[in-house]
């Protein structure tokens, strides 16, 4: 068994990996070894050629690829070492690792540190359970996108889209482009679960209808779908009897959800929040495990790729403390998600840090609202107040706390983040 030692290790080299890897390499770490199982560098980004990403990071729209070529360059030059084609079997508290490569064969890496940033994947047609027979056509959004971009094959040219996340909606616009006949995007929900901007450029802008509180309740066709039976829904997303119709098609895509990719942090015992589906992560992003962090999807589905790029820098930065021996110490400060708050992460701040620097805390919402305020509460007092003048599910609200947020000498043990309707007392 080859056996490798290493400062820091990072499992998964998509936009967390790659913006980890580099980070961790600049902030000071010694050898940084970038670990992934496909041939190539850039992860989901490489499937994406539609442009849109770096707005906020870079003040201009990058396709998926060029957004990873510029993290592929950086961490070329830093001399990040990478191991393509390379499957982790297992992490383990120590820090060691365990992968398997057709070159190598079994790898035993002892690192310093150790970054998961594997990803999210789809829900599949197993986690709706739509009745109905199981003919050829189905496809999750993400398998339809890499069939068209990348492999140069058209899965189907009549589609319905069941559910409205972003791949969803991108691939809608995708289809329509290739001539395709795209009959629907069909969302359960009283409101879209993309992002607005989506909504309109690839749905409104192409004339693709949006039918919300509407869901598939069963597929039709023996050897290739040839059409499915939609209805509409209550306010218990329950389908009401009488109004369903069938629509045509060949080919059904899913744009049902993502799942953060955690079955490593799991078999490590890393403690897991509920919510997300992630690794309960500090404001270092490191896990419950001591030297072990995670970054980008893989602790919570992020609607855009500027902020996992950020998320993950802190991940490398805080990797690169811990090897140097200068994390941070003292007590920590549980966040909590309050009312009209579904999560918060991070889950745990250094108090250290909450008097030195700014905190970027991000959470979603439980449903939509307007003209309302993100509040911050340390043990149920008001330190700060964010106006927003939408929010929703689907849209990621980020808040920042000011370094000094915290009052010298205070001791806290909880910071709750709630939305408050404008014109209501907190």
């Amino acid at each position: 068994m080859r056996k490798i030692e290493c400062d820091v290790a990072v499992v998964g080299a998509g936009p967390a990996g790659l913006a980890a890897a580099g980070r961790a390499k600049a902030a000071g770490a010694g050898r940084v070894l970038l670990i992934e199982r496909d041939r190539e560098l850039g992860g989901i980004l490489q499937q994406c050629i539609h442009n849109g990403f770096g707005l906020h990071l870079f003040g201009e729209e990058l396709t998926g690829p060029e957004y990873a070529y510029r993290f592929i360059t950086e961490n070329q030059a830093a001399g990040v070492e990478v191991l393509l084609g390379t499957m982790v079997l297992e992490v383990r508290p120590d820090r060691r690792l365990y992968a398997i490569n057709r070159r190598d064969g079994m790898l035993e890496i002892q690192a310093g540190a150790v970054i998961l940033a594997m990803g999210c994947r789809e829900r599949n047609r197993g986690a709706v359970t739509i009745p109905g027979t199981r003919p050829a056509g189905i496809f999750t959004a993400g398998t339809a996108q890499r069939f068209v971009n990348m492999e140069g094959f058209m899965p189907g040219r009549r589609i319905v889209i069941l559910g409205s996340g972003d791949i969803g909606l991108i691939m809608a616009r995708r289809f329509a482009w290739e001539g395709a006949k795209v009959e629907g995007v069909f969302e359960i929900m009283p409101y879209s679960n993309g992002l607005t901007r989506n909504v309109v450029q690839c749905l409104h802008d192409n004339d693709i209808p949006l039918y919300l509180s509407h869901t598939v309740v069963e597929i039709h066709g023996q050897e290739r779908v040839e059409g499915v039976t939609v209805a509409k829904v209550d306010e218990k997303l329950t389908p009401i009897p009488g109004t369903e119709r069938r629509v045509p098609c060949d080919t059904l895509l899913l744009s049902v959800g993502l799942i953060p990719e955690n079955e490593l942090s799991r078999d490590a015992n890393i403690e897991l929040d509920p919510v997300t589906g992630g690794p309960v992560v500090s404001d270092e992003m490191e896990t419950s495990l001591p030297g072990i962090f995670a970054c980008g999807n893989v602790v919570h589905v992020h609607d855009l790729v500027d902020n996992v790029t950020r998320e993950s820098w802190l991940a490398g930065e805080g990797a690169a403390r811990l090897v140097q021996g200068r994390q941070p110490r003292g007590p920590l400060l549980n966040t909590r998600a309050g009312e009209g708050i579904r999560y918060v992460v991070p889950h745990r701040l250094h108090l250290a840090n909450l008097k030195e620097r700014e905190t970027t805390l991000y959470m979603r919402v439980r449903e939509p609202a307007e003209h309302v305020r993100i509040e911050a509460l340390l043990d149920g007092e008001p330190i700060l107040s964010v106006r927003e003048r939408v929010v929703r599910p689907a849209e990621m609200v980020s808040v920042k706390i000011p370094p000094g947020s915290i009052p010298e000498g205070r001791t806290a043990t909880e910071l709750t983040l709630r939305v408050v309707k404008e014109g209501e007392r907190g």
